[in-house]
């Protein structure tokens, strides 16, 4: 934290106490500190040439995903899963090649090397990884999508794919169509 925003979080935890007329002023800090965001604040021109189709960037340090649409009139912000490993975490530029509705998902054959058991294919329904929604992406194997699984959110739990809750992709679908673009970083 620098010293402004702790500087601006005092004074506002010292106003609310004034107003309630409380003398305990660290109770209030106290309380403002624990319902402080991981998220980062990003402007897109930091990551993007242009919003040409939208821009999704997945931030797999604050695991968060932000759209921006073509004509910056929409800005959403999504909690999200993000992957186990560096090794399967995959960085860069890519983009929506394709969205499906009800999804079904296929193991990758590394996934079947370290886990025999797992099935050939799973279809849509309460026990696909996919969830409701999913962006595939030019990267094969990598997407964004829902999770029936909620624990996953806010933590490193894929196998390289961002995963949001099923209501969060369910919002993201329609704002992001083939074109896209996406970054990891």
């Amino acid at each position: 934290m620098n010293s402004l925003t702790l500087s601006r979080r005092r004074v506002l935890a010292l106003s609310a106490c004034a107003a309630a007329g409380l003398a305990a002023p660290q109770l209030a800090l106290a309380q403002v500190r624990n319902n402080i965001s991981g998220f980062r604040s990003i402007d897109w021109r930091d990551h993007f040439a242009s919003l040409k189709n939208g821009a999704i960037l997945a931030d797999t340090q604050s695991k968060a995903v932000h759209f921006w649409s073509e004509d910056e009139a929409v800005y959403r912000l999504f909690p999200s899963s993000v992957p186990i490993s560096e090794e399967l975490t995959r960085r860069g530029l890519t983009e929506v090649i394709r969205k499906v509705e009800g999804p079904t998902w296929t193991p990758t054959p590394s996934m079947r090397e370290r886990d025999p058991s797992l099935p050939a294919m799973v279809p849509a329904g309460p026990e696909n990884p996919l969830g409701t929604h999913a962006l595939y992406l030019s990267w094969q194997y990598y997407r964004v999508h829902g999770t029936h699984d909620t624990r996953k959110i806010g933590r490193p739990s894929s196998d390289g794919c961002i995963g949001l809750y099923n209501e969060h992709i369910a919002e993201l679908y329609p704002l992001a169509k083939v074109g896209t673009q996406v970054r990891l970083i």
